[in-house]
């Protein structure tokens, strides 16, 4: 791997970065603020140990949805119970399971969660008598009472959250020292250096999963950064590797897995300079187990064994591609790439404000590109230009 030596890192542990190019991405950002203390993990095994028990606890079955019966809960005139065959006592829905439930049988989940517990009752009850699909796939769990963690149809292909972490020990290890894969560390604004080198702590970290039964975890490789051309005042361009993954086992979001390089991860967990993002997500559809183990688990570990050779290639055929040299070519090039008149002029005014000149190579137009997307305030028209800049990057490799 094409790393610096010990002698090029600055005194302070950290690395010296220029967040001003690449994108922000803000996906782990959202998983940080959104999660309570007792969804964080310390370290993997822990988050493999917590995944792996309640899926011991668990139990999934496909079941004749006409068997399943529904009442009001003697306890609680607001909640309803379930009885599932082949379990005696009642079993109480979530909140998702039971929107689920009333998605698998058409009824109008926010006009039944309104009704007094008998009437939904009666309502769901008609609804699973005359459900068309005859089969439905029921997860169910043991906490201290029975609940119904989800409802789907019967070819819903659950991949459980512990088969994603354990596919990520396999190169992570614990997350945390015993492999180059770890938490990452966090940026100081007043040095602009990136610090690796940072306790793991409730805070800190980046291992998440809850009791809605999903996971969210994100690694870096960030003590040992990647020289990729030089900046403007002659210092080193410098990335690090990074992936996050996620998993649901309930159906409310696909598993996915997502890599690329960055310059920097600041405290509140927003990602800096990401260049090269590649994403692969799998619905949970009747073969998705089988594409796990044979798509996403084997990118992943590819990923992280992959020599970071043609992103340093590619970034250096783009800085030496020049096709631009006037400002006839500079529109020409931008119009070219299906950017408006508008956006090109604030394109080139972008680059000429952060690099002190008027863009020329692909990689001059493409870190333009992205600046300028950070500044758009709707995600939809931040990732268009993004797409642009990328396929742009492509054309030059």
């Amino acid at each position: 791997m094409m790393t610096l030596s010990e002698g090029q890192q600055s005194a302070s542990g950290g690395f010296r970065v220029d967040v001003s190019r690449g994108q922000r991405i803000g996906r782990v950002s959202s998983e940080w603020f959104a999660r309570p203390d007792d969804e964080r993990y310390l370290n993997l095994p822990d988050l493999y140990e917590a995944v792996r028990g309640r899926a011991e606890r668990a139990q999934a079955r496909t079941v004749e949805s006409r068997t399943i019966r529904v009442e009001a809960s003697r306890d609680n005139a607001e909640r309803l119970a379930l009885t599932v065959p082949g379990r005696d006592e009642p079993v109480a829905p979530t909140h998702w399971s039971f929107g689920q439930l009333c998605a698998q049988v058409g009824a109008p989940t926010s006009y039944l969660r309104q009704l007094p517990a008998a009437l939904s009752a009666i309502n769901l009850q008609h609804g699973l008598l005359s459900h068309r699909a005859e089969l439905v796939k029921t997860l169910e769990t043991n906490n201290g009472r029975i609940e119904l963690c989800a409802v789907t149809g019967p070819d819903y292909g659950r991949i459980w959250d512990h088969e994603l972490i354990a596919a990520v020990i396999k190169i992570a290890g614990n997350g945390t020292s015993d492999t180059r894969w770890k938490v990452p560390g966090v940026m100081d604004w007043a040095t602009m250096t990136h610090n690796p080198f940072v306790d793991v702590t409730k805070e800190t970290t980046t291992l998440y999963a809850s009791d809605r039964r999903d996971v969210f975890l994100f690694l870096v490789d960030d003590t040992n950064p990647i020289e990729a051309g030089r900046l403007p005042d002659g210092s080193p361009d410098l990335y690090f590797r990074g992936f996050y993954c996620w998993n649901s086992e309930v159906g409310s979001k696909t598993l996915g897995i997502a890599s690329f390089y960055l310059r920097a991860v600041c405290m509140n967990r927003n990602l800096w300079g990401v260049e090269n993002f590649e994403e692969i997500t799998i619905r949970h559809s009747k073969f998705a187990a089988q594409r796990f183990a044979h798509e996403a688990a084997p990118a992943l570990t590819n990923f992280a064994n992959s020599s970071p050779a043609p992103f340093v290639a590619g970034i250096k055929a783009a800085r030496e591609r020049i096709v631009a040299r006037t400002d006839d070519d500079r529109e020409t090039f931008l119009r070219k790439g299906g950017f408006s008149k508008a956006e090109t002029a604030k394109i080139i005014e972008t680059v000429l404000g952060e690099e002190n000149r008027k863009p020329e190579s692909i990689f001059d137009f493409v870190q333009g590109i992205t600046a300028f997307a950070r500044g758009k305030a709707h995600q939809d028209a931040r990732l268009e230009l993004e797409s642009k800049a990328k396929r742009l990057m492509e054309r030059a490799i």
